[in-house]
């Protein structure tokens, strides 16, 4: 086994394939499908679902700490790699600022695109079929539902969607016993 690939094995040990963030991202779309549910404007609805996007970093280190993954790593210099994906996302996160006052209706559908796009690059880092396949399939049916259907039809397919990640990463993690 060669220098990157014993870098990248502990990041997939050490931090589980980024397990509690994914777990965390379940709470987020929970959090964003309440919102949609509410009985309140579409501006107001955005502007929520922006302050539960801002709960992931909190939740996922709570969830860390109970299941035992090393937060930050920060012994190993492919963890810094593994930031610089997730900071892009956050670029992209403008477009959806740009959305939530212009086209207000599919702000929820633009942040789900970015969600599932931004999961590929981890299929390289964590040798994962499960971030590979979830990124294709979440951007693809983020786009169709969003077309189609109201935002809380999204955020309900959303959270189906992680909650099934989640759990194609457990077993994928399971492997490595």
């Amino acid at each position: 086994m060669g220098e990157l690939e014993k870098l990248k094995q502990d990041c997939i040990v050490k931090q589980k394939r980024g397990l509690h963030i994914i777990i965390a991202s379940i709470v987020v779309w929970g959090g964003i499908l309440a919102v949609e549910l509410l009985n309140v404007p579409v501006l107001t609805k955005n502007l929520f679902v922006f302050v539960c996007t801002a709960l992931l970093l909190p939740v996922s280190y709570f969830i860390s700490r109970l299941i035992n993954v090393d937060f930050q790593n920060k012994t190993n210099p492919l963890t810094k790699l593994g930031m610089l994906f997730s900071m892009n996302q956050l670029l992209y996160l403008l477009i959806a600022m740009w959305i939530y006052p212009t086209i207000p209706n599919k702000m929820l559908m633009v942040l789900a695109i970015i969600f599932g796009a931004h999961l590929l690059p981890y299929s390289w880092l964590y040798n994962s079929r499960a971030y590979l396949i979830s990124s294709i399939v979440i951007s693809i049916l983020a786009l169709l539902v969003g077309i189609n259907f109201k935002p809380f039809v999204l955020a309900s397919v959303m959270l189906a969607m992680v909650a099934a990640f989640c759990i194609t990463l457990i077993l994928e993690n399971h492997q490595l016993d």
